[in-house]
């Protein structure tokens, strides 16, 4: 009962809503963290075209959502930043069949004032530099281990995030010299951090799958979101935000 009781706090602390509607009337869609611009973008044509119902956006890292999920959590679609993690809501029973929408891959980011002077992946071997990555059950921390092992790169990590924000929020503050995040991450701090090219990464790429869950409360709507999310409306608002299409 703890377990369920924490599951939905996370959910109510985390979600964004645009109305008042009734539990009834609410679907909750939990995302990677990643996620959360161009989710947010489809928000409200969502609503526009489904009268009376509330969206819910939930982000957080796709581990964290698993265990919402399995714990019982209320909630309606999931989507994850990897395959691995679906698969293990797939073979749990808690999940339709699931749709790969989007692909991603990391980069380094560091300070825009660079203090650590890093100017590749490489670098991120120096034991001058510290180095922020995700925990390895995040699927962004197993991206950033298969990436360095490949690179034949020692991280110098120095912290170990839930969630691939949290990586990023460290290396605007400068709280870390480098890190290792998403490109659409980057990309969406310009001003604070600046990413450096990778061109690794191009070997190790993060495929996104989106389900509707086996216990939705509202099914007819949470599939109609993931047909909003997979269409040409979903594709042109994930593409904006720099993610590759399947």
């Amino acid at each position: 009962m703890a377990t369920l009781l924490g599951a939905a706090a996370v959910l109510g602390g985390c979600g964004t809503t645009s109305g008042s509607a009734a539990d009834d009337d609410r679907l909750t869609v939990l995302a990677a963290a990643s996620l959360r611009g161009p989710l947010g973008d489809l928000e409200p044509a969502f609503e526009a075209a489904h009268p009376g119902t509330d969206l819910v956006l939930s982000f957080g890292g796709s581990a964290d959502l698993a265990d919402q999920v399995e714990a019982g959590a209320p909630a309606d679609v999931v989507a994850t930043a990897d395959e691995t993690t679906m698969a293990r809501l797939s073979d749990g029973g808690f999940v339709e069949p699931a749709t790969t929408f989007a692909t991603n891959r990391l980069t380094v980011v560091v300070p825009r004032d660079n203090p650590a002077g890093v100017t590749g992946l490489a670098d991120l071997g120096r034991d001058d530099v510290d180095v922020v990555v995700c925990a390895p059950r995040v699927p962004c921390g197993r991206a950033a281990d298969a990436l360095a092992d490949g690179a034949l790169v020692t991280l110098h990590r120095v912290s170990e995030e839930a969630s691939v924000t949290d990586v990023l929020a460290k290396v605007a503050l400068g709280e870390a010299d480098a890190g290792l995040v998403y490109e659409t991450d980057a990309a969406s701090e310009p001003d604070r951090v600046l990413a450096i090219d990778t061109p690794e990464a191009q070997s190790v790429v993060n495929r996104y799958p989106v389900a509707v869950l086996t216990g939705s409360a509202q099914p007819d709507a949470a599939r109609a979101w993931v047909e909003l999310l997979t269409g040409e409306e979903g594709r042109a608002a994930l593409a904006g935000a720099g993610f590759g299409l399947p």
